[in-house]
């Protein structure tokens, strides 16, 4: 199954990419640069003059969110056709392959409507927090598929329910950022840690409340990959897994409180969200190794224990 292993890895880091691009696209305001959908102006190529000069975007934000667009339905689409079908002749191995890439192919299809969907409702917040919690479960999805080819890691079906409680809480609270950054609420708290410097801000604001509602997700996210890494000791192999996603989240918690003090400038903006991107690609693959079932033990057959009677 190596083959289904490096095609889905390699799905997995250019999904990676994807959502780090979709964060760029964000940043520079380009989620509107292409009109219309799946073509942009009209041409699966726009090329200068064909973009009319009253539209207010450059070029250059016009081709990021075509070569957004284009990696996606181009590369990754047929990328994940592909493993469908090596998930099918893996099916020896591990019956449950083919559901896991079935899977997959229905999220590359909601992905891929929520991305025109994105365009027609003009970026409203709640399509693009769809577009990105979609995208995080694909991604998630291609680790479940990396995991189960590689087999079960030892220490499998430890603290099950703490890893899938911590798993949904990253993934509310990447989903919440994206709510809060299209809804102009990313500096609604200007201090940090605390917010306008109280431990409880006045909640009058729908911006203050989306702000802290992210906040307080992250710092729950937080608390569960603290408590995950104490319940594994018993399960060296995964708590080095969870060792390593405690202090990616720490790191990208700490980025979080960068983006507030200095004002949100872009760069913190999209090394916030690839270090989030890359904490939930360790959360993803700690929490598939926690709920994989036990190896079955294999017992000896009662007649040869009677034959050595």
């Amino acid at each position: 199954m190596r083959a289904l292993r490096l095609a889905a890895g390699g799905a997995a880091l250019l999904t990676f990419c994807l959502i780090v691009l979709g964060a760029w696209v964000r940043a520079t305001g380009s989620g509107l640069s292409c009109p219309d959908w799946p073509t942009c102006y009209g041409h699966w190529l726009p090329l200068p003059g064909e973009i009319p000069p009253s539209v207010g975007y450059s070029y250059a934000q016009v081709m990021l969110e075509w070569l957004h667009r284009l990696i996606a339905g181009v590369i990754l689409g047929p990328l994940i056709l592909l493993i469908g079908g090596l998930a099918w002749r893996a099916r020896g191995a591990n019956p449950r392959l083919p559901l896991y890439a079935a899977g997959l192919l229905l999220l590359l299809l909601v992905q891929a409507g929520l991305g025109g969907l994105t365009v027609l409702d003009q970026n409203s917040p709640w399509s693009v927090a769809l577009h990105l919690g979609t995208a995080l479960l694909l991604f998630s999805v291609l680790w479940l598929i990396v995991e189960r080819a590689a087999g079960a890691g030892p220490g499998a079906g430890q603290a099950r329910g703490l890893a899938v409680l911590t798993w949904l809480l990253a993934l509310g609270a990447m989903a919440s950022a994206a709510v809060m950054t299209k809804s102009g609420a990313s500096l609604a708290c200007a201090s940090w840690p605390l917010c306008n410097d109280a431990l409880l801000p006045a909640l009058g604001e729908p911006a203050v409340r989306l702000n802290l509602a992210h906040r307080l997700l992250a710092a729950a996210s937080g608390l569960g990959m603290l408590a995950l890494f104490v319940r594994l000791r018993a399960a060296p192999a995964l708590r080095r897994l969870a060792a390593f996603a405690l202090g990616a989240l720490a790191l990208e918690i700490a980025l979080g409180g960068l983006v507030a003090l200095l004002g949100a400038p872009m760069w913190s903006g999209l090394l916030h969200q690839a270090f989030g991107v890359l904490t939930f690609a360790l959360l993803s693959r700690l929490m598939w190794r926690a709920v994989a079932p036990a190896p079955a033990s294999v017992e000896e057959p009662a007649h040869v224990g009677l034959s050595r009677a």
